[in-house]
């Protein structure tokens, strides 16, 4: 049995992953679904030093005072950035990657950089009178709180632990409205014998709208490890 932990992607914490988690745990495997630091249940703790940094720092704590030697860290959009962190820092702790429509970011990318322009100003549209937040797009759940705008300027640091770890699994979502910045991931990793790529036909709400794909998924990447 695995251990998966499950981070959410920018403006949204632990709810999304829900579901997803009790499906997990339902087929014997341990599951936990994280609020990163500024957001959701924790967004008491939302300042201007919460970067990238912190929520990586969220993950490879977990990891450690839980003492998860299995893990399989499944991060979604933003929540790319984070596993990639991660598992980088503590590759001995890490047994799998799954990309939910994420970034997979190589050492000196950002959010930023990565994006698209129209990312982009989803990003700095929401950016209010405090500067260092950037509000929740209108669209998205009720849940969804002010996401730290550090956090996606940030560049990430990567020190060689990613090569350790041995299997990856890229969950690409077919049916974004307009032109997704993850396309151009999707067809770098196609072709590329260290990840398995799959395509679903599904917007960017993957949990929501084909959480049986995505279990599926999740499942496959235990029993194949």
């Amino acid at each position: 049995m695995a251990t998966f932990v499950l981070v959410p992607g920018a403006w949204h914490g632990a709810w999304c992953f829900e579901p997803l988690a009790r499906q997990l745990r339902q087929h014997g495997h341990e599951a936990y679904p994280l609020t990163l630091t500024g957001l959701g249940a924790r967004k008491h703790l939302l300042g201007a030093s919460v970067n990238l940094d912190t929520h990586i720092d969220d993950v490879v704590n977990l990891l450690v005072d839980e003492d998860i030697t299995d893990a399989v860290l499944v991060g979604h959009s933003y929540g790319g950035m984070v596993i990639t962190g991660a598992a980088d820092r503590l590759p001995e702790r890490v047994a799998g990657l799954i990309y939910v429509d994420a970034f997979v970011p190589a050492d000196g990318d950002s959010c930023w950089t990565l994006a698209n322009d129209g990312v982009r100003d989803w990003y700095l549209r929401g950016v209010g009178t405090l500067g260092y937040a950037t509000a929740p797009l209108p669209f998205l759940d009720p849940r969804a709180t002010a996401h730290p705008l550090a956090s996606l300027l940030q560049s990430i640091r990567l020190r060689g632990g990613l090569d350790q770890v041995r299997r990856r699994d890229y969950v690409y979502a077919e049916l974004w409205e307009g032109e997704t910045p993850f396309r151009p991931t999707y067809e770098r990793l196609l072709d590329d014998p260290q990840w398995k790529v799959h395509a679903l036909a599904s917007t960017h709400n993957v949990m929501g709208n084909a959480p049986d794909e995505l279990l599926k998924v999740a499942l496959g990447s235990v029993s194949a490890g």
